[in-house]
């Protein structure tokens, strides 16, 4: 019940200080996708529910491709900060496994199911571990076996590292590398 406070006063306090980038990035992302701007798509969350995840929109609404302001929108995470609503509307929490689309965190069995008991977060170890995620992909031949055979499960193995261990502390220190990352 603290982890969940804590989540909800952080993100409505990052919101409100932050309004101002809100604004600007979504505008920026409705200019250089010729979209509203929000992006919304389909996450498995806590057991295994799906719900609706928000971010900017970084593609072209009708070319599918990914200009400069929006390189930049995905590169410094820009494009997730309307996530914090998924966080206060209880879906999400600033720390936990990355939700991930049907057909991977909904399909785990065994001692990985129980990933599915966490509710879904905006960063966790893995996701800085894996931060340039995209630039990994792109440079494997075949980048879905790559994902599914190497990236998902060391998300897996990390995630359920985080699991046994999650603590305040840890999320602090989960929080901050995030912040901090080079």
């Amino acid at each position: 019940m603290a982890k969940r406070w804590f989540d909800v006063v952080i993100s409505a306090i990052a919101i409100l200080l932050f309004s101002w980038l809100f604004v600007l990035v979504g505008i920026s992302a409705a200019l250089s996708t010729q979209s509203s701007g929000l992006f919304s798509q389909q996450r498995i969350g806590r057991y295994g529910k799906p719900f609706t995840i928000y971010k900017f929109r970084t593609m072209h609404a009708k070319t599918a491709r990914i200009n400069a302001v929006s390189l930049f929108l995905r590169r410094s995470k820009l494009d997730e900060i309307p996530q914090l609503f998924n966080v206060i509307k209880g879906d999400m929490s600033l720390v936990g496994p990355r939700p991930d689309i049907p057909g991977y965190y909904d399909k785990l069995v065994g001692e990985a199911a129980k990933l599915l008991e966490l509710r879904p977060g905006i960063t966790s170890m893995a996701s800085v571990r894996f931060k340039n995620e995209e630039a990994l992909l792109a440079r494997q031949p075949d980048p879905l076996r790559y994902n599914d055979e190497v990236i998902f499960p060391e998300k897996v193995r990390m995630n359920l590292e985080y699991y046994e261990n999650q603590s305040f502390l840890l999320d602090l220190k989960i929080l901050l590398k995030t912040i901090f990352q080079k």
